[in-house]
């Protein structure tokens, strides 16, 4: 299983604001610190505020913040409101052509391991991820004063 760029970027986004906690961040500065694309940033910074997980202002003193507590913010529903093609293999969608799908265990067993993998993330919070412990050399690596 393979996590898409968008959702990566996502929890970057997320992580960088919640290290980040308290103060107004632009799309220009996450982008500096990851070394990815404004434009790629910014369809995410869309999508994280109209989900509610960040609050946008707009204007000379505008900027991106947390509109949630890290506390608040699941990494399994996050996954599942980003990641929009979780069909591993072929049968998992519409129109499977596969000759053995009426006898092939394979999908129950890729279903199963893909549940596996989403409740592991439903017990974790995006404060697990910024306050491990590691805080200090996140905000040192992502050049948060």
């Amino acid at each position: 299983m393979r996590i898409t760029r968008y959702t990566d970027y996502t929890l970057r986004v997320l992580i960088y604001l919640a290290a980040d906690h308290g103060r107004q961040t632009t799309i220009a500065e996450i982008a500096d610190a990851f070394s990815i694309s404004k434009s790629h940033l910014m369809k995410v910074v869309h999508q994280l505020n109209l989900l509610g997980y960040i609050k946008t202002t707009r204007g000379k003193n505008g900027g991106l913040s947390l509109e949630r507590s890290p506390a608040d913010i699941n990494l399994g529903v996050l996954f599942r409101q980003t990641e929009t093609d979780l069909g591993l293999v072929e049968c998992f969608g519409e129109g499977n052509e596969c000759r053995i799908t009426p006898v092939c265990r394979l999908k129950n067993i890729l279903a199963d391991a893909q549940q596996a993998f989403i409740e592991t993330l439903d017990q974790y919070s995006l404060a697990d991820l910024v306050y491990s412990g590691h805080k200090p050399q996140l905000l040192r690596l992502l050049d948060i004063a």
